[in-house]
Formats: structure tokens, sequence, C-alpha cells
């Protein structure tokens, strides 16, 4: 007998954009205290003045995209004020494509690709603000980024002192940090932490209870009722809280849900889910690498050859001594990078001696694919 599919037209999602990682819930929870503290930063521009600076900081996957995001869009009400743009530095990483961003915000279009300097783009951009009286608030997501390449002191100079070379034009800007460790104001030369001076926003982890919560919310949301059951729900939390990372478990959601289609059920079952994790649980290991410095990426991907290559556990210092040579690093550095790796749920410590600092290193992911995700 043929085997029956479900029909084009039958789907167990009630709206499948609910689980993708860009998407902005009406009712965003349990991070009140930071987006009132993003609020307050912008209020100052709905007054006609500069919002102020802020950095948001925490581990990937702890809500300072959404949250930005969140704030940005009550800020439709307050069009002919603020002009709220939003620059992912994943994909703009150079100073004239972060103006390009700015630039097609403002008037509805990107600048031609050829023939217009940046300095024109800025010249377009100021004098338009200068126009129109707004006050530009610019959200630099993952700049981090931006700072590996040595470019964010300019953005953000060039961004902050607009009101120079374009008198009355106000500009606020909120940087979001997936580098815990690292300390922009200290980083940054003094001129342009002059004019930065930002507050500092801290996104931590999302617990147990936030995860269910926030799961529970997207399900109810995206999914038919009784697609996935009480028990099939606690399955997707465990696997999720195994990460550390909320947009796992929304992957894993979306994946599962899908699974089911595929195999004409119209509820989620184990095997879904089981199959599913082996795509989701890569969605830590993309979006967390992204957020490590040159450094950081290259000793991941060194530990994930040592492991191809030998039998015997790693070893901390056994690994430092097959490193250091081409990372050009102490063991005090090295040792700081392994702790932050171990931090964002890449690797597994496990103290062998404590006299010596001595510590046998795990891969939480398969080795040929850190290697793949490392380039």
């Amino acid at each position: 007998m043929a085997k029956q599919f479900l029909l084009s037209d039958q789907t167990l999602f009630r709206d499948v954009d609910v689980f993708e990682i860009d998407y902005v819930p009406e009712f965003f929870n349990y991070r009140e205290p930071q987006m009132s503290e993003l609020a307050y930063q912008i209020s100052p521009a709905l007054r006609g003045g500069r919002a102020l600076n802020a950095i948001c900081t925490g581990l990937p996957g702890t809500g300072k995209t959404t949250s930005v995001l969140r704030v940005f869009t009550e800020l439709e009400q307050f069009r002919g004020k603020v002009l709220p743009v939003y620059v992912n530095c994943q994909t703009d990483r150079t100073k004239y494509m972060v103006y390009s961003r700015v630039y097609a915000t403002l008037f509805g279009h990107t600048p031609p690709r050829t023939g217009l300097s940046i300095l024109s783009v800025m010249d377009a951009i100021g004098d338009s603000l200068q126009k129109r009286k707004l006050s530009l608030v610019v959200c630099l997501d993952d700049a981090n980024l931006l700072h590996y390449d040595g470019v964010l002191g300019d953005v953000l100079n060039s961004l902050l002192r607009l009101h120079q070379d374009y008198p009355g034009v106000r500009t606020g800007v909120f940087a979001t940090i997936s580098d815990i460790d690292l300390d922009l104001v200290t980083d940054l030369d003094p001129w342009v932490v002059s004019v930065f001076r930002p507050t500092m926003i801290y996104f931590p982890p999302y617990d147990a209870d936030e995860i269910r919560g926030i799961l529970r919310e997207r399900v109810r949301a995206g999914l038919y009722p009784k697609v996935l059951s009480p028990e099939m729900f606690d399955i997707i939390v465990e696997q999720t809280m195994e990460s550390g990372d909320v947009r796992v478990g929304l992957d894993l959601v979306k994946r599962a849900a899908m699974h089911a289609e595929r195999a004409a059920r119209t509820e989620v079952v184990r095997e879904d889910i089981m199959a599913a994790y082996e795509q989701a649980r890569h969605v830590h290991l993309v979006c967390t690498v992204r957020a490590l410095s040159a450094g950081e990426r290259l000793l991941f991907r060194q530990i994930a050859e040592l492991s191809q290559e030998q039998t015997e556990p790693l070893i901390s210092k056994n690994i430092y001594a097959a490193v250091k040579d081409t990372a050009k690093i102490g063991y005090t550095v090295f040792f700081k990078r392994l702790q932050k790796l171990n931090s964002l749920r890449l690797v597994d410590m496990i103290r062998v001696r404590s006299s010596d600092r001595t510590n046998e290193i795990v891969l939480r992911y398969e080795p040929e694919k850190v290697r793949e995700v490392c380039g």
C-alpha cells in the first residue's frame, strides 16, 4: 500500500516564523529590566536630544539582539523624531557597509555599489538627518567582530562625531557584545571612549525555568494544539539545557515538527526530536564560534585537530606544548582562552590534578564539524 503523506495544505505549524532566530515576539519575557534600561537610554532622543550610548553584554543566546529589536519596534510610533538602524556586524564588517545600512534605512534603498565614496554616503546621511531633524540610534549587533577587524573605533568615532560636520545631528550607539571577556572601554582609543562613554547592560544566561517559559510561549504561538505533548516538550527543554542556548531549542522544535510532517504524523514523537537534534544542536556551535576572536577560534580548531590525531585523552599542558609555537601565546593567555571555550560550552574541562592546573579537555562537538565551522 502506498504511504500516505500530509497534503500540501496540511501543516503542524500555526506560524513557522515564530521559531526563526531573528523573530521578534510581541511579548518578550525575562528581559524587562534590560529593555527598560535601553528605553531609558533612548528617552533623550524622544525629546529632541541625543540618545545615550550603551553596551549590551552577555553570552550568545541571552536575548541581547531581541531586546534591542523589540525596543526599536516600539520606536516606530516616533518615526518623525528617531531613526533606529540595526546593523548585523556578522555581515556588515566594514565602515562603508555600516554607513550603507544607515543610508538604506534613511532613504529606502542602498547607495550605488560603485562611484560613491564613503564620504559622499556620510554627507548624504548627515545632510538628511540635519534637514529632517532626526535623532539617529544605531545598533551595532556583535560589535566585537568589528573590534577584532580593527574598525570599531573608527566607526564609533565617525558616528558619534557627525554633529561636528553637520550641526544639530544627534547620534547614539548601542553595541551588543557576545565576548564577555572583552572590555571595550579599556581596549578602545581614549578619543573614542571620550565620545562613547557607554552604559553597561548585562544579559545573564537564561535559567531552566526561563528557557522552559520562552519555549512554551513560542510553541503556543507557532504550533497547533496537541502537536507537542508535555512529555515531548520536556525532552526538548532537556536537550536545550544541554547546550545552554535557547536558540537550539527553537530550532529543535521547528525541525522536530517538520520531521513529523514529513512522516505524515499529526504530533511530534521522540523519534522526531532525536532526528532533529542532530542538526539543531549545531546552532549553538555556529553562533558561538562567530563570537570568538581569531586567536580563540584558532585554538578551538587546533584542539579539534589534536583530538583527531591522538588516541589518548587531551591534557591542557600537552595541548599548550603542541600549539604555543603557531599560536605565539604564553600559557596564561592560552589557559584564559581555554577557560572561555569551557564557559561557552564548546569544550569540557575536567580537573585531573589541582596542584598544577592540569585538565583533561573534551570537545562537545565532532572534530570534523568544529574544523568546518572554524574555517
